[in-house]
């Protein structure tokens, strides 16, 4: 039992912390009690209204207190009608204003998180706490959170009342409120771990769904509908298995508190009609009871009827602020540097890393320097590290093992922004948004001019492409680039890079999608752009004829770094080099 008490503590520590979050909305929130509190007195005065009404006008024959308590019960309802209206709206006006703050901090903490946290995690299950997660704290906060508080206020209330009227009825009407108290208990204890399971499942068909979307064409071209079909119905049979078993909690709890109702309901007419025979009690005041005993059986339904949704918020939370307290791997150091100024001198001094949970080091033991205005080449074998070793120079990663610095100054000594704002990258990977080609083009540099993204563009041998379509810059780009051929894409996504302010300058594979006569003509672009803005640059390839004529190129196999030199040294002095080359001509 202790353990259980425990479990249910923890499982709603999240949702104390929503709570703490309506104080930025504390006013509107303080609307919505308000409002809450006018309504129950409305609520607690009707019935009197109604006993007043029997007694001295309709069984002393005075039709003047009858037509008097009528106006008064359209008083009542109309203030109830209003003050429930308030309620509802300032309530639900909370929970808008909290689930955007929700929102907007986890969107916040998605971009901030490392590129390793995200390795780890599903898209899916990020998606699914942003929107389905959040929704249901927002219904919480909205709908449930008030029942709750009105249920407990009016609770309080009739019962003062009914002890008032009738302590003996009263007694008899309240034995239900500790019944009913320690069945929803038992069902927050044994459920709370079911609920949160159905966010789970839920993420996991949505990550089938995501999968399918993007990869649609993968999905026709190898006629795989039919499996895919079966793998979604799958994971949607375990969700609404999941679901059903939610739905079997609930059937074991709530009839028996509706069976309690009824027999309390049983009891009072009872006894009650025993008391106005015996003339101990009066017609109207067992009508205003019995109207009471309504009023605080419906808190308790309320309640019940709550649980559900406050079990679904309470792992809905824990699922968001799972990712909200995720620490941040990559920060700040203190009093960290703005990155002005590059000399070009960078230099990694027995640098390793290893992939969060990976086995195996990506790099081992890596050392190189270089020069400015140097056109470093890396070369190497699928899964050699040469892509982590430019992820590490604008911190994607930190190394488990060295340094890097550039002019002779630990990159982590940096300010994040402003290192990543010197250093141009093209992914191997290329992404497009939304959005004409232009502002795709100017990404990063929002205010620049067209004849700035039409310089860039001809650097990239993408501009006559752009001008040949028939809204030019503004032609709007499909989803993911749909539309654009590979080639497009990345030399779109390299004139995106150029137009940026960089210092440092990465091309990881990035015209592995282009012809070759085309990426000549970009490498010698990029070769006179290096001579006038004093940057390094880093180019990553697979074929050694796209980066024969770099300053240096660095050979890398498994992680480690076997040799380095010119073209020319490199044929003379390694033999794997060598061995690329000569599987290259072959295949050529």
């Amino acid at each position: 039992m202790t353990q259980l008490r425990e479990n249910d503590t923890g499982s709603m520590a999240p949702l104390r912390r929503v709570l703490q979050g309506l104080t930025s909305h504390r006013f509107v929130a303080i609307g919505a009690v308000v409002s809450l509190l006018l309504l129950t007195v409305a609520t607690a005065v009707t019935p009197q209204i109604f006993r007043w009404g029997i007694d001295q006008g309709i069984a002393q024959r005075n039709s003047t207190v009858v037509w008097q308590s009528a106006g008064l019960m359209v008083g009542a309802a109309i203030a109830r009608g209003l003050f429930n209206f308030g309620q509802t709206f300032w309530s639900e006006s909370t929970s808008q204003g909290l689930a955007y703050d929700l929102r907007n901090q986890l969107f916040t903490k998605i971009e901030t998180l490392s590129f390793s946290y995200h390795d780890r995690s599903q898209t899916s299950q990020l998606i699914t706490r942003a929107t389905s997660d959040i929704e249901q704290i927002r219904s919480f906060i909205g709908t449930s959170l008030i029942q709750v508080i009105g249920a407990v206020v009016t609770l309080v209330t009739i019962a003062t009342i009914l002890l008032i009227m009738n302590w003996q009825l009263a007694l008899i009407t309240l034995t239900v409120v500790p019944m009913a108290a320690w069945l929803l208990f038992r069902f927050f204890g044994r459920n709370g771990s079911l609920f949160q399971r159905v966010q789970e499942q839920l993420g996991d068909l949505n990550a089938v769904l995501q999968e399918n979307l993007l990869g649609v064409r993968v999905v026709k071209a190898f006629v795989r509908e039919d499996q895919e079909r079966s793998r979604y119905t799958a994971l949607n049979n375990e969700l609404i298995a999941v679901s059903m078993k939610t739905l079997y909690a609930i059937r074991n709890t709530f009839p028996l508190i509706f069976l309690l109702s009824n027999l309390i309901t049983v009891a009072v007419l009872g006894f009650g009609g025993a008391q106005v025979i015996d003339r101990r009690f009066s017609i109207g005041e067992l009508v205003a009871f019995n109207s009471y005993l309504l009023f605080i059986l419906q808190p308790i339904l309320l309640i019940g009827f709550a649980a559900p949704a406050i079990a679904q918020a309470a792992a809905s939370a824990t699922r968001v602020y799972e990712v909200l307290d995720t620490e941040i791997e990559i920060r700040d150091r203190p009093n960290a540097l703005p990155f002005d100024q590059c000399g070009g001198r960078i230099t990694f001094e027995n640098v390793s890393f290893r992939y969060p949970g990976a086995t195996t080091e990506a790099l081992n033991s890596v050392s190189f320097e270089t020069k400015p205005n140097e056109l470093i080449a890396i070369l190497g074998m699928t899964g050699s590290g040469k892509s982590t070793i430019v992820n590490l120079l604008p911190r994607f990663y930190d190394p488990t093992g060295g340094s890097i610095r550039i002019d002779g100054r630990d990159v982590r000594d940096f300010n994040l922004m402003s290192l990543r704002s010197k250093v141009g990258i093209v992914f191997q990977e290329t992404t497009l948004f939304s959005g004409t080609l232009r502002e795709n083009i100017a990404y990063a540099k929002p205010d620049a001019t067209l004849e700035e993204i039409i310089e860039v563009a001809k650097t990239a041998q993408i501009h006559d492409f752009i001008a040949d379509l028939p809204e030019g810059y503004d032609t709007i780009v499909g989803e993911r680039g749909v539309g654009l051929s590979g080639g497009q894409k990345q030399r779109i996504a390299i004139a995106r890079t150029l137009l940026t302010d960089y210092r440092i300058l990465i091309l990881d594979d990035s015209t592995s999608a282009v012809d070759a006569r085309t990426a000549n003509q970009i490498n010698e672009a990029l070769d006179r752009l290096i001579d006038q803005r004093t940057c390094t640059a880093f180019v990553i390839a697979q074929r050694i004829s796209t980066v024969r004529n770099a300053d240096r190129i660095l050979l890398m196999d498994r992680g480690v770094l076997v040799a380095q030199g010119t073209h020319e040294e490199l044929m003379h002095n390694s033999p794997l080099y060598s061995a690329i080359l000569e599987s290259q001509v072959k295949r050529s």
